[in-house]
């Protein structure tokens, strides 16, 4: 008797959702995504990744683009540098051009994943409402239009805020201590020279005691730079609320160098104010039939281990390879992947964690400097 193809609901359209969808149909098992964005384009993607050879880049390979994901790195992205509060440089390295971490735009790697797929797999402007057992692992997704549809498996892929999350846990994303004010200086080598310099050709970081500035270079010259400061949770409200973003923000930055401070008053779009928030570390759930989450869904971290984005699309990819691999056994597939996906989730939020202190610490940035030697002499401590 031939094994009942098992329907597919998809929630969320980002990396983890898409390389699901992906790798599914590497193997022939079609699926379905609704996003609650009305089209690919309705907002600009975010900034630059770096991509991981040792969970992202297989999740790229599990999904047959890998050489289109080379055709998108930054080349020399992979650079990087530490700086001192008065700009002194106290670590300068290339990029090795190994490929091991490349940098590419959020917005090229998705477009990739996006172009691999039929037109028909996203549901564009599908905002999930609410959800609805029926029984025996099904699901019934009720969207805000009023439209509905069943599904066999239903993926929570939609993030921090997920509304799949609940069916499975009663964990909600806390404040982390952090906070981020994102600036973008554009054509930065024209209009911007010495905050270029100071950046150099890849990243740069910047710190001190509880505050920092974390920048990329991207592509066109764009210095994308995201001011990290130890706040209190209700401290971006009243600064938006205030309406004085620079201002207040560079108050926070007294007798830094000016290349560094122009990353704050000088950007050519208006802050973008962003708290970090985390689920706890040891996120996991009891196995229930017929849904699971990937991605922030199941395990939001600080950015300050690089692996959200790396961590997303290999769960796609390792969720995707056990349902293909259990054929008509959804319960086998999700417990395969769930058994490996906590424990993998946990110790990169651990290390998230740990580096948010180390980097904001009373040392800094003589502790990251430390940090950065340990990773140096023992690669398997990212891994």
């Amino acid at each position: 008797m031939a094994t009942k193809t098992p329907s597919i609901a998809i929630v969320g359209a980002g990396l983890g959702g898409l390389t699901l969808a992906r790798v599914l149909q590497v193997h022939g098992i079609p699926a379905t995504i609704y996003e609650a964005e009305p089209s690919a384009d309705s907002r600009p993607q975010g900034g630059q990744l770096d991509i991981h050879d040792y969970n992202g880049q297989l999740a790229l390979k599990a999904a047959g683009l890998f050489e289109e994901f080379r055709s998108i790195i930054h080349v020399g992205g992979e650079a990087s540098r530490v700086l001192d509060r008065h700009g002194n440089v106290l670590l300068d390295e290339p990029d090795d051009g190994t490929g091991t971490r490349p940098e590419v735009q959020r917005g090229d790697l998705r477009r990739i994943l996006l172009d691999s797929l039929p037109p028909e797999t996203i549901r564009w402007g599908h905002r999930l409402k609410s959800v609805l057992s029926l029984g025996d692992g099904r699901h019934r997704l009720m969207f805000d239009k009023g439209t509905t549809t069943d599904t066999d498996l239903l993926v929570g892929a939609e993030g921090a805020w997920s509304k799949v999350r609940p069916l499975l846990s009663s964990a909600t994303p806390s404040y982390t201590g952090v906070s981020f004010i994102e600036t973008f200086l554009h054509d930065a080598d024209v209009w911007h020279k010495s905050a270029a310099m100071a950046v150099g050709g890849g990243s740069m970081l910047a710190l001190a005691p509880g505050k920092g500035l974390l920048v990329h270079r991207e592509a066109h010259g764009v210095l994308h730079a995201y001011i990290a400061l130890n706040k209190p949770e209700n401290w971006l409200n009243d600064l938006a609320r205030d309406g004085e973003v620079s201002a207040r923000v560079l108050d926070e930055f007294k007798n830094w160098a000016p290349e560094l401070t122009a990353l704050i008053v000088d950007s050519d779009t208006p802050p973008i104010l962003r708290p970090i928030h985390a689920l706890p570390i040891e996120h996991r759930w009891k196995r229930m039939r017929g849904v699971t989450l990937l991605g922030d869904a199941a395990h939001l971290m600080s950015p300050f281990a690089g692996e959200g984005a790396n961590l997303a699309m290999f769960d796609g990819a390792e969720l995707g390879n056990a349902i293909a691999f259990n054929p008509g056994e959804l319960d086998e597939a999700l417990h395969a992947y769930e058994t490996a996906l906590f424990p993998r989730s946990a110790a990169a939020a651990a290390e998230a964690a740990r580096n948010q202190t180390v980097f904001f610490d009373d040392k800094a940035p003589q502790s990251l400097l430390a940090l950065f030697a340990n990773y140096r002499f023992a690669p398997q401590a990212r891994r």
